[in-house]
């Protein structure tokens, strides 16, 4: 892999994690516009790697607050918090395990990820637009907790964005714009984290080439921290409408180029 490809697959990785456009739809369809090889399993732990370096550096002092709590003072607004936080990775980690299989290999389809990329734009968009903001990150609570974790399930599909089916199904529950983002995030942490642990278990036998590991790391890293800044400013005023068009255009795209092909 040239370094070019590294840079390029840490920025897409760094965006699409955070942002609500889909990481994984993005590198899965970078080799199959550029014709580029499959990166492969050991690069896909680099650059999640590299976005859970962004979102621990963004939010350390959160989760230093929120561990604390939830081991000393469980019924605490924070304690709470963090135990939703765990509560909802449970279903997101056990559809992933039971699923597998068709995570790699079916849903990575040009096709269905083109149709996916069209149908979560207008679900974000409509979930955004019509819902109230009434609540806060610390008002989340246990069933909306649960719900947005059951809706990130549904992230294992590219084209889905796990941070864009869990800010919408927030905002259809009426959490507020940025605290909705927020939750996403913190629950990114453990979820990614964990999923990496998983993953590497298969690394032993893997060769990895260490420069295009370590610019694939450091790019998804620091774009990444760029990308939830960026996204928590702008939906202090802006709603989900800019990325929702995005999905649609290039949901179009990709299954008319998947049809003249």
């Amino acid at each position: 892999m040239s370094l070019l490809e590294a840079f390029i697959y840490g920025v897409l990785q760094g965006l699409g994690e955070f942002l609500p456009i889909s990481s994984t739809a993005h590198i899965t369809l970078a080799p199959w516009f550029f014709g580029w090889k499959d990166p492969g399993l050991a690069f896909d732990i680099a650059l999640h790697m590299g976005t859970l370096a962004a979102v621990i550096f963004f939010f350390w002092r959160d989760w230093i607050k929120l561990i604390k709590a939830g081991l000393t003072d469980a019924k605490s607004k924070d304690g709470k918090l963090f135990w939703y936080l765990v509560l909802a990775c449970i279903p997101g980690g056990i559809l992933g395990l039971l699923f597998e299989e068709h995570i790699e290999t079916t849903f990575r389809n040009p096709l269905i990820i083109g149709i996916m990329f069209i149908v979560m734009g207008v679900i974000i968009y409509a979930a955004d637009k019509y819902s109230r903001s009434e609540v806060t990150l610390k008002e989340i609570g246990l069933k909306r907790s649960f719900l947005i974790g059951v809706s990130q399930a549904l992230a294992m599909i590219p084209g889905v964005s796990r941070s864009g089916i869990t800010m919408a199904a927030g905002r259809a529950m009426k959490v507020t714009r940025e605290d909705a983002a927020r939750f996403t995030f913190l629950l990114s942490t453990p979820f990614i984290f964990l999923s990496g642990l998983y993953k590497a278990k298969d690394l032993i036998s893997v060769p990895v080439e260490p420069l295009p590991f370590i610019l694939a790391i450091l790019t998804s890293a620091v774009v990444g921290v760029l990308s939830i800044r960026f996204l928590l400013d702008y939906l202090k005023k802006r709603g989900f409408g800019v990325f929702a068009v995005y999905r649609l255009i290039l949901g179009v795209i990709v299954i008319a180029t998947y049809l003249l092909r």
